[in-house]
């Protein structure tokens, strides 16, 4: 049966290594220390953005639904809506321009490891990052609009960006981020995937790390109707091997009926993970991980919406990650992780 419940913002002034390592396998593809960023730039980010967001519950899944707020042992955990309409805000924000959109994309480093940044620090794995925290390894070299011979940070694989500036004559690119503050970087073309200017992000799924919650969104008329309100469980701190599930917002990039991973630290098969959906790096939403040499899908697993517990990626109950995997679209659909 449909819940239907109505949620209104008015936003005034505004109130303010290893991951889940698959084997190399055919993927369906469209043809063609982390800061929580939104939160520290939203004063900027927030200024063009639409009087209010208005969200109704029009479940199309119906399975495992959480409340707004439930008990989780001695506290209380909740879907984080007013964290959700500001990044809706923004979504619908950046849409009003028109724009060249594109998405960087660096997945185990296949389209070359990118070079050292000016600063940079090395863990006691010997991973190299920048000085925001993102990991060289599937990353992406931005580079200053004054220097083009040193890159001064990394984007994310699954970033979303706009295309400014494109000459056949320069293997780098003019790009301006979205997410994190409006600024304007070159990045050389190899890493860039463009995906048009007709294309439109009207279903979106937060991931939230605090909560370990996930919900899905879709654009409909003026409203945004909630999809789905479902357990799941991040990416922990376990070096070398599993690393938190990394802030910021993505696009969906690929899927996998069945993503197998690897036994940490060697290339022995663990098992598959069923109805995977890449986003970022090597981090899928997926459902619960069947560890080899049984072959059958488990629906549900206690541990969902509990505490991290992955490599990075997200877990769902299997049918909720079938779900996602047959209603959210390629390179259509936006990922936010929160915190």
């Amino acid at each position: 049966m449909m819940t239907r419940t109505v949620f209104i913002l008015l936003i005034s002034s505004l109130c303010t290594l290893s991951y889940c390592t698959p084997r190399t396998e055919p993927a369906q593809t469209e043809v063609l220390t982390p800061v929580d960023s939104i939160s520290k730039d939203s004063a900027v980010i927030m200024e063009t953005l639409p009087p209010h967001i208005e969200i109704e519950k029009e479940l199309l899944y119906d399975k495992h639904t959480l409340e707004d707020t439930y008990p989780y042992k001695d506290t209380t955990r909740e879907f984080q809506w007013e964290k959700m309409k500001e990044r809706l805000s923004l979504l619908e924000s950046i849409q009003k321009e028109p724009s060249q959109w594109a998405i960087l994309q660096n997945y185990k480093n296949r389209n070359g490891e990118a070079p050292l940044v000016k600063v940079f620090k090395r863990d006691a794995y010997k991973r190299v990052s920048d000085t925001l925290g993102v990991e060289r390894y599937q990353s992406v070299p931005l580079y200053l609009l004054t220097d083009t011979v040193t890159p001064e940070i990394y984007g994310r694989d699954g970033s979303l960006v706009r295309i400014k500036a494109m000459d056949e004559d320069s293997k780098f690119a003019r790009i301006q981020t979205v997410y994190d503050g409006k600024e304007e970087w070159y990045a050389p073309k190899k890493y860039i995937k463009q995906i048009g200017d007709t294309v439109v992000f009207d279903k979106a799924i937060f991931v939230d790390r605090h909560n370990q919650n996930i919900a899905t969104l879709e654009h409909v008329g003026s409203k945004w109707l909630v999809r789905s309100m479902n357990p799941a469980t991040t990416g922990q701190h376990r070096p070398p091997y599993a690393q938190e599930t990394p802030l910021g917002m993505y696009v969906l990039q690929e899927k996998k009926s069945r993503m197998i991973y690897l036994v940490d630290g060697s290339k022995e098969t663990g098992g598959f993970a069923p109805y995977a959906n890449r986003f970022t790096n090597g981090a899928y939403i997926h459902g619960v991980p069947v560890n080899a040499p049984r072959k059958s899908l488990i629906e549900y697993s206690p541990s969902l919406g509990t505490t991290p517990r992955s490599h990075m990626c997200v877990r769902n109950a299997t049918s909720h990650a079938q779900f996602v995997y047959d209603w959210a679209p390629v390179n259509k659909t936006i990922v936010f992780v929160l915190e």
